[in-house]
Parts: C-alpha cells; structure tokens; sequence
C-alpha cells in the first residue's frame, strides 16, 4: 500500500503542477483541438468558396462561325452563361488577359461542319481545329470553359461512338461495388492515424520535458530523490501522470478533428458523408491503442528528457525522434493493403498506426490490437525500469 501511495503522490504533484498552470492547460490541452477545429474548419470553406466562386458570376460566350448544328450544344442550362455569336478579334482575345473580364472567345473555322463530315483521320492531315480562349485565373471564366470542353468532347466522341463502357441502364445500376462506408474509411484510414498518433506527440512534448528535464534544470529533482521512496515508484508515477495529460492533450485533438472532419470532406464532394455506424468493438480498441500509445510515448520521451542537461536540451534530443514517429504515420498511405505478418505489430508506433487503420477502413482484427497492447505494454515496463535506472545514477541525473 505504502508503495502505491507513493506513486500517487508523484502522479497527484505533477497533476497539481499541470492544471495549476492555466496557460499551460490551455497550451496543451484546449489549444490543440481549437487550432486543428479553426483550421480545417476554414480550409473547408476554403475550397468550398473556390469551387463555387463565380458560379454566379454572369460569363459572356462569344462564339464565331457557330455551326448550326451545334447550336443546341451550348444551350447548358445555365443562366448565367450569355450566348453571342460574333466574331473574335485579336484585341479581344488580348483583353482575357485582365482576370477581372468573365468571358469566353470560341473561334470555329469557317464551313466547320463541311470540314468534319469530309475530315479522313487516316489521311495525316490535321483535324479542324476549335479555339477556345479564357482566363484560369477567373474562375468564372475558367468554369465556362471546362463546361464548353467537356460538352465538344462528348460530341467529338459520339460521332465515332462504336461501343460504350458502363453505361448505366438503370439508377440502380452500379459499376464500382465499393460501399460508402468502404469509400469513406479508406480515405479516413489514411489520414485519422497519422493526426491522433502527432496530436498525442504533440501533447506529450508539451509537457514531459519540462516535469523531468525541467526538474533537473531547477534542481528540484534532488529534493524528489533523497525522499524515502523507490525509484521505480518516481518512475512509474511521472510516466503515468504525463500519459494522463498526453491523453487529454490527443482527446481535445481527436474532437477538434472529428468535428472538422465533416466540413473537409464535404468541401471535396457533396455525394459523401461521413458514416457514423463504426461498431462497440471498433470504439473500444480504439481507445485501448490509444491509451496504449500514450503510455510507451510518455515512456520514450522520460527517457530522454531524463538523458537531457535541459529542457532545450531535451527538445534538441526529441526532434529525431518525433520525425521517425511522423515516417511511421505516413505509412498507411502508401499501402495497398493490411500487412499479414503479425511480428510487425511488435514496432512501437507502427502497430498502434496500422491498428487504427484497420479500425477506420472498418477491417478490426482482434490478433493485431492484443499484440500490440502487450508489446506496448511491455515496451512501457522496460522504460520504467530503465528510468528507474537512470534516477540511480548520479551522472546522469546531476550531469551539467
């Protein structure tokens, strides 16, 4: 009991320490998924004002030599599109250089239609040309065009049309068996993983350096090692007092990205949504990977914050180390496929990666997520007792 409680008392100090200081609360705890919430948020927006941007802008389409055939072409349906067929000048053409003129210049050659029904491919002369001329920079311009190409492009293709690829004889009738659900989790299993895993990093730098590396700089340490307390139980409370508040740290993150996650996705497409329908399981050993990436991060960073003169120092010595966990986290999006070799679960890191992959592509094996909790689990043992170690060392703890 008395060793428990000596525990305790080390994980109630540090957490006396922590939420005693506002600002590092707010630092470490309420700023991450605030600023990940805020930025997402407005990326969303973002593309979602660029993608519509000018959509109502009225575009002035100026066709010269308009085939009459084709006339039903550019009836788009859209209202904002003004039709003139008139000729188009050099001077014309010189003024889309200004990206505030929304407008289209098309330049059919003379006796088009003659020219396409007598065109012979096989004859190596060039083909009738159309001349579209616009302004990237405007978007309205820009959409025009894109609509006005795609339409000719169509047209183009009918006139040769031998065979059709799925083509759809029916509402129901699908092509790409892929569901929703699949569509959407192979897209949040590629970049969730990676988010949590730096966000936990990020909650962990924010505070293990400046509870043992901080220590060391003040001297309060010495006051911490000459109490009748084991070294093992200083040990263990410090990794398991900064794995609580890491932990905190990557649950403010993980909602800051899950309620901008929607507005991201739907910036990109209006057809997807995200499906909330992950199951008990998937929840629940999500949260077990996560607890149990906390715990060997926390560890791994003790151990060198502990090897640090300093708090810079132990910046200095995290950085190699936060950028090999950043490698890990862009795995998955390489991947074509889960790996089938269970000893790759043992990697610190990776399993917790590739287990939370699994999770969002709705592919949860169970064999993986225990592999993963024991090895980290044990990864975290070893790192208690070689912090255990490191405090029994008088160079290492008093070193300048």
């Amino acid at each position: 009991m008395k060793n428990h409680n000596n525990t305790w008392t080390i994980i109630r100090k540090e957490f006396a320490r922590f939420f005693g200081d506002r600002q590092l609360v707010f630092t470490a705890v309420i700023m991450p998924g605030l600023l990940i919430y805020l930025i997402y948020s407005l990326m969303g927006v973002g593309i979602r004002n660029m993608e519509t941007q000018g959509e109502q802008d009225v575009v002035t389409l100026r066709v010269e030599n308009m085939p009459p055939s084709l006339e039903a072409l550019f009836n788009l349906g859209d209202s904002s599109i003004v039709v003139l067929q008139q000729p188009v000048t050099q001077p014309d053409i010189d003024a889309l250089s200004d990206k505030d003129i929304n407008a289209v210049l098309m330049r059919f050659p003379a006796g088009f239609e003659e020219l396409v029904a007598t065109y012979e491919p096989q004859s190596g002369a060039p083909a009738p040309n159309i001349e579209i001329y616009y302004n990237s920079a405007n978007n309205a311009s820009s959409r025009v065009y894109y609509a006005i190409e795609g339409a000719l492009t169509a047209y183009e293709n009918s006139q040769t049309n031998l065979f059709d690829i799925n083509r759809a004889d029916s509402e129901e009738q699908r092509f790409d068996q892929a569901t929703e659900d699949q569509v959407v989790g192979d897209i949040l299993s590629k970049l969730i993983p990676m988010l949590i895993i730096m966000m936990l990093f990020s909650g962990t730098m924010a505070i293990a350096p400046s509870a043992i590396a901080g220590e060391k700089e003040r001297g309060t340490i010495a006051t911490l090692l000459v109490t009748p307390m084991k070294r093992s139980e200083l040990a263990l409370g410090k990794i398991v007092s900064l794995s609580s508040i890491a932990l905190l740290s990557g649950l403010s993150s993980f909602i800051g990205i899950a309620l901008s996650l929607p507005k991201m996705i739907s910036a990109s497409s209006d057809e997807i949504s995200i499906p909330f329908n992950y199951t008990t399981n998937d929840y629940i050993a999500l949260l077990l990977v996560i607890l149990a990436s906390v715990l060997i991060m926390a560890s791994a960073v003790s151990l060198l914050s502990a090897l640090a003169k300093d708090v810079k120092n132990a910046g200095t010595m995290i950085t190699p180390f936060m950028l090999v966990i950043m490698l890990a986290g862009l795995l998955p999006m390489f991947q074509t496929s889960t790996p089938d070799n269970l000893v790759v679960y043992l990697i610190p890191f990776y399993n917790s990666i590739e287990v939370m992959t699994d999770v969002f592509a709705h592919s949860l094996r169970w064999t993986p997520v225990i592999i993963t909790l024991a090895s980290d689990i044990a990864y975290t043992g070893i790192a208690v007792w070689g912090l255990t170690r490191m405090f029994n060392s008088e160079k290492i703890m008093f070193s300048k």
